[in-house]
């Protein structure tokens, strides 16, 4: 979908500069990878049979962080929640009103029940299957 769909999303990577962790190798891999599809996004790869062909021109943002700490991750989420807050001023509407999860609340005290007796009568099918399978 990202490479090839037709329509166009957006993706932002993350990538973390030093790791966590002592995993020989690890963290150079993934910080190619990240860097990689950044690339590919933006370059796409010709192919003329058309199955493997990528336009490219796919837009990407790229943020780094030096490392992964509590007040790195926190700096990271008051970002996406300040973009959450102008998206909605722009759009008029109120980004974190809880109507949804309001509902899901609601609901859930009948799944609740419903997960200890496994009675699925009168729920809508994937909510019925997820049930039983969960229960399984």
């Amino acid at each position: 979908m990202l490479h090839q769909g037709t329509d166009v999303v957006p993706v932002e990577f993350v990538a973390v500069k030093k790791p966590k962790h002592s995993l020989p190798g690890h963290h150079t891999l993934l910080l190619a990878n990240v860097l990689a599809q950044a690339q590919a996004l933006m370059l796409g790869k010709a192919d003329a049979g058309g199955h493997k062909h990528f336009a490219g021109n796919r837009p990407s943002s790229f943020l780094v962080l030096d490392e992964l700490t509590p007040a790195s991750l926190g700096a990271l989420i008051a970002l996406q929640e300040h973009r959450v807050f102008v998206s909605g001023s722009l759009w008029g509407i109120n980004s974190f009103d809880q109507w949804g999860v309001e509902l899901g609340k609601v609901l859930a005290k009948d799944v609740e029940a419903r997960l200890g007796s496994g009675d699925v009568a009168g729920l809508d099918g994937s909510t019925a299957g997820l049930l039983a399978k969960l229960r399984s």
